[in-house]
């Protein structure tokens, strides 16, 4: 194909206008100035293409060349992306870090993957095989947690007329298809794919699993099931990022993409130096085993950050495809959003609300959508799913934000972040009477298989108590809580303990951190069950006074840092708690 060149006739910013573009295509990506920056165009008018660059403009003046390359974005998928930072284009940090020191200079181009390390791939399909696109040729053990699986590209299909297991790069050919036209195609591990346009599946399932974080909050009154989508908006100082962090940490996935998008620096520098120095619970190896990420500062340029975004979910799809349960934390989407408003402002689009572009809610349901359970392509029909996370970042915290409605349109879980619980000191400070979760009925059967109990019935339970001690703050507030019934005042003192005892964790506590789900329903069945025991104690005639001075209670409230391996001690309190209310 001829190469496209034009010039540029206006640069405003990270957009550069460039005339004698025709024939150019949107979303290819072009190269920019003699310093061959890279940008994607946004659009085209007549032979004029408007730019987006990923790089810095300064410097950069109309006359110089543009370049198209006459192809859309591409990732590079293939083994060497586990353990790997990449910026918002893919570019891995170390490589360019080696290349140009601790500064990234302008118009560095380096390969995302590394083509001179070997890989040894184990051949699982033979010679004389049909295959299609997805099916699985072998695995390269990629790291102690990964078997990396090596797929045919979706768009191939055929006879395998040959293929080797041994020691190869990602550019070295492992096979070879012969097509139905009878033309033979060579196979190697590396895939390039299109990050705007999603991963082909076979079909999309219904998620009816939970994705375990260990967050009782989460696990227990929102949870998210595999495959889903949860956002998580709230005010600065309210705790989004350490709550990803934990999700990033502790969730039930074989795979984790985190994605620091238009980030604080020191937040993402913290990511960095923490998430190589984690555990697995499951395996006790470095958590970086399982992960990729994807950082994109505050002080990158603003166009990266849209990229970021797809870069991150298109790497996640790949090892859907593999049949693993996937999870993508995007931190945050409202700097991907005030990405597309400063883009949208430069090409003087009309502004839809708080300047936004008015494809907002279009853009952000593109994103989220991308998440499912399905059955991938192939043979096995092998299933994965991609649950995506995302927080939101709202100015003052205002949840009328049209960054956070137009979340809250195409997403199934909210997890309502409160500057209030954050200054009292309860973390996570995810706010019980304003959050949701539409994936309860979905996962009932999952909650019941698990416990054995009706579970859903105990957390509405909880909640219905929780829902009760926020109706009578305000009658406490204005004529204090003696004027309360007996009935009242032990309700509240379980509402206390629900927050203070199961809800509360401590992110840094080496015990409290992570809780499994039978520590959980251990924990509230509990408190539940004190609640009930103090109400028929009270029926006997009981003295509320004596109820709610159980000395037992100091030790309920120690009782979630019994470590995992020592649950038998929450039954035996549970023992004592009864024997202890009645004695009243």
């Amino acid at each position: 194909m001829e190469q496209i060149k034009g010039e540029i006739i206006r640069v405003s910013g990270p957009l550069v206008v460039a005339k004698g573009m025709n024939g150019a295509k949107m979303y290819d990506v072009v190269h920019v100035s003699a310093m061959e920056l890279v940008g994607e165009i946004i659009e085209l008018r007549g032979d004029r293409a408007s730019i987006q660059v990923y790089e810095d403009t300064a410097g950069i003046g109309p006359g110089e060349p543009v370049t198209s390359t006459n192809q859309p974005l591409n990732v590079e998928l293939g083994p060497g992306l586990i353990e790997s930072i990449f910026d918002g284009i893919q570019r891995p940090l170390d490589k360019v870090m080696e290349k140009t020191g601790n500064l990234i200079t302008r118009g560095v181009h380096v390969n995302a993957l590394d083509r001179s390390k070997k890989w040894d791939f184990k051949a699982s399909a033979k010679p004389g095989d049909k295959v299609a696109g997805g099916a699985i040729l072998g695995s390269v053990k990629e790291t102690t947690l990964v078997e990396h699986h090596i797929m045919v590209p979706p768009d191939i299909e055929g006879v395998i007329a040959e293929i080797k297991s041994g020691s190869f790069t990602i550019e070295e050919t492992i096979a070879r298809i012969k097509d139905k036209d009878g033309q033979s195609i060579e196979v190697s591990m590396l895939q390039k794919w299109p990050v705007r346009k999603g991963r082909p599946y076979q079909k999309r399932l219904a998620p009816d699993s939970l994705l375990s974080t260990g967050q009782r909050v989460i696990d227990t009154f929102f949870p998210v099931a595999k495959g889903g989508t949860a956002s998580i908006p709230g005010p600065f100082g309210s705790g989004k990022t350490v709550v990803q962090h934990q999700l990033a940490k502790w969730a039930d996935a074989e795979i984790i993409v985190y994605i620091g998008c238009g980030e604080r620096g020191n937040e993402m520098t913290d990511v960095l130096l923490e998430f190589p120095e984690l555990k697995d619970p499951k395996s006790g190896e470095p958590l970086m085993k399982r992960t990729v990420l994807v950082a994109n500062t505050s002080n990158m340029p603003v166009a990266a950050r849209e990229a970021s975004i797809y870069t991150g979910i298109t790497i996640a799809e790949y090892f859907r495809d593999m049949g693993l349960n996937v999870a993508v934390m995007a931190d945050s989407t409202s700097r991907w959003a005030e990405a597309l408003r400063e883009i949208s402002g430069r090409l003087e689009e009309m502004p839809g609300e708080e300047g936004y572009p008015a494809y907002l809610p279009t853009k952000a349901a593109d994103f989220y959508e991308r998440a499912g359970r399905v059955v991938c392509l192939g043979s096995d029909n092998r299933e994965g799913t991609l649950t995506i996370i995302g927080a939101v970042s709202p100015p003052g915290g205002d949840l009328s934000d049209p960054v956070v409605q137009a979340t809250l349109k195409v997403v199934k879980v909210y997890w309502g972040l409160d500057s209030k619980l954050a200054y009292r000191r309860h973390f996570p400070a995810i706010n019980w009477l304003i959050s949701y979760s539409l994936y309860l009925e979905s996962l009932r059967d999952y909650f019941n298989k698990i416990t054995g109990v009706d579970w859903l019935s105990l957390r509405n339970k909880a909640m219905a108590i929780l829902e009760k001690e926020a109706e009578l703050e305000e009658i406490v507030r204005l004529v204090g809580r003696d004027t309360l019934s007996p009935r009242d005042q032990l309700l509240l003192e379980s509402a206390k303990s629900i927050r203070e005892d199961f809800l509360h964790q401590i992110a840094f506590d080496p015990v409290d951190t992570y809780a499994s789900f039978k520590k959980q329903q251990k924990l509230l069945t509990l408190i539940l069950n004190i609640y009930e025991w103090n109400l028929d104690a009270l029926e006997r005639g009981a003295e509320p006074e004596k109820l709610m001075a159980l000395s037992i209670r100091d030790e309920i409230a120690k009782a979630k840092y019994t470590p995992e391996n020592q649950l038998e001690k929450i039954d035996a309190l549970s023992l004592k708690a009864r024997e202890e209310v009645d004695k009243l």
